[in-house]
């Protein structure tokens, strides 16, 4: 039986002009469909303008990290993906 894990990433957009709330509601749509859980979004301020967005959320530990940055890789406007922390949930 598979566990569930607790997932942070980190989505570059392509410029400082993308409409990030589109980027996250793309994001949290897709993830949801795969079986992501509890997801929430923030974003962080990077340098000239440009912000990331960071999702945190629950995810199946079967489909691994590679369903992870595929999908949410295609979202347009998303220009690279990055897991910043992967950890299993307990409780």
């Amino acid at each position: 039986m598979a566990g569930v894990v607790v997932v942070i990433v980190r989505m570059m957009p392509d410029s400082a002009d993308e409409d990030l709330g589109k980027i996250r509601e793309e994001s949290e749509r897709v993830l949801t469909k795969e079986g992501g859980m509890n997801i929430s979004f923030e974003e962080k301020p990077v340098a000239f303008g440009l912000r990331a967005v960071f999702a945190k959320f629950a995810f199946p530990e079967d489909k691994g990290t590679d369903l992870i940055e595929d999908i949410l890789g295609k979202i347009k406007g998303v220009s690279s993906v990055d897991i910043e922390d992967y950890r299993r949930a307990f409780g």
